[in-house]
This record gives structure tokens, sequence and C-alpha cells, in this order.
């Protein structure tokens, strides 16, 4: 079975006891993301999306960043152990459970939406950009990373990160569901986001547990990450 869902779930009470190498690997991928989100808005005081949530590694990132933040994954054990955690830690994040295709909030509520390790596996792309732009409010951002379309990136992700070195789960990604950055671009542009920078994302070096870290890399060939506007019509005049 590819594109398996469900060891979000299967994880859900040993999602923050880094026992498990996969989510700690997981978990190992928020600081290099962040070291690139970082550079392109401040999470201070921002109502933040975290888009498939699961349990939550993001979501508390950003809310240790000053922003009140909302997540939202259909794995709904994977979101039970995130809002335990939350409390454990005395963060204020609110979490539910629901699909990007069809998000349970009002228009215009989110400064920023943030998706990461998600577009890749959604059933309806298109649609759940159209959600996120709808979420968001004019000039917010969407701030994103996904997998690569590419011989390359099926190799490192699917034949070595899941069959050889089992980093992830067995059957984690259906390499049909990868997305070419130009066919993201296209699906950004008919939602009416406009696409800003992107950059890879990838390994950078190990820690002391010898687990792979992960950065900011000049390449997009495998994951790539990135950030899209949603404009802002004054006077009839669109600023991005």
């Amino acid at each position: 079975m590819r594109n398996d869902l469900t060891i979000y779930d299967d994880m859900a009470d040993r999602w923050w006891s880094d026992d498990v190498r996969w989510v700690r690997t997981l978990k190992n991928l928020v600081p290099g993301r962040l070291k690139w989100f970082d550079r392109h808005i401040d999470w201070q005081g921002k109502d933040v999306l975290d888009l498939g949530c699961a349990g939550g590694f993001m979501a508390e990132a950003m809310a240790l960043r000053g922003a009140n933040v909302t997540g939202i994954d259909p794995a709904a054990e994977a979101v039970a152990a995130a809002r335990r955690h939350s409390r454990e830690s005395g963060l204020r994040i609110g979490y539910d459970v629901g699909v990007g295709e069809a998000l349970p909030y009002a228009a215009d509520g989110f400064d920023a939406v943030v998706c990461v390790d998600v577009l890749e596996h959604v059933v309806d792309v298109n649609l759940v950009l159209l959600q996120v732009a709808r979420v968001l409010r004019p000039g917010g951002l969407f701030l994103f990373d996904t997998i690569n379309r590419s011989t390359l990136a099926r190799f490192a992700t699917v034949t070595v990160a899941e069959d050889l070195l089992r980093l992830l789960p067995r059957g984690t990604h259906d390499p049909a569901m990868f997305i070419k950055p130009h066919e993201l671009h296209h699906a950004l542009h008919g939602a009416g986001l406009v696409l800003g920078p992107m950059t890879g994302l990838g390994p950078r070096g190990l820690n002391r547990r010898l687990d792979l870290t992960f950065g900011p890399l000049p390449l997009t060939t495998i994951l790539y990450m990135g950030i899209a506007r949603k404009p802002v019509f004054t006077g009839g005049v669109t600023v991005c």
C-alpha cells in the first residue's frame, strides 16, 4: 500500500517519545524548514494555520515563536497526541480533525498557512490550494514544502529512505503523487496565489544520535520548499 496515512495514528502514543527513528526524522526536519521560513515571516502575533499538523512538531515550534497557532489533520489520534502535548507544554494551540479539501474555517481568517510534508499526500491538490487561498487574509503567506516528481526524488525518498535505511515506514509515499515545481506553480496560480521564492530542502549533517539533520539546499530536485502570497486588491490594483 502506498500513501499509507495510517502510520500517523499508529505512532500517536509515541509521537513525542523520541524512541521511533522515523518520527525523530520528521521532528528533525522542523528546524531546517524554519531556518528558511523565518527569513520570510515574523511569527509574533500572527494567526497561523498548520495544515497537516500530525502530532504537532511544527505547530509547537511556531507557537514558541509567538504565533497564534491552529492545527488541523485527518489523523484523529495524532491530533489527540498533539493536543495533550501542547497542554503539558503550556502552549495554547487549537487543534481540529479535518482535511485540507474542506477546511472548517471562515474566509480571511489567517495571516499564514503552513503546509509541510502534506501536498504529496492529499487527494486533490488544486482544491486544497483553493481552500488555502480562501482562509488566508489578503497579503497572507502560504509556506510549504513537498517532493519533486523526479527519478532522483523517487530513489531518495522511497528506495533509500523507506526501503533501505527505513528512515520512513515502507509505503509512506506514492511517487505518482509527487509534484513538479512547475505543476505546483500552475496550481497556485489557479488558486489566486502568487508564487515567491523557492529553495531545496535536504540533509545537512548528523546529530549525536546519528540521525540526519536538515536545512535549505540550492537544488529542488528532491525536496523543495517555498512561499506564495495572497494578493491585496486596492482600488482595482493588485498588490503582491
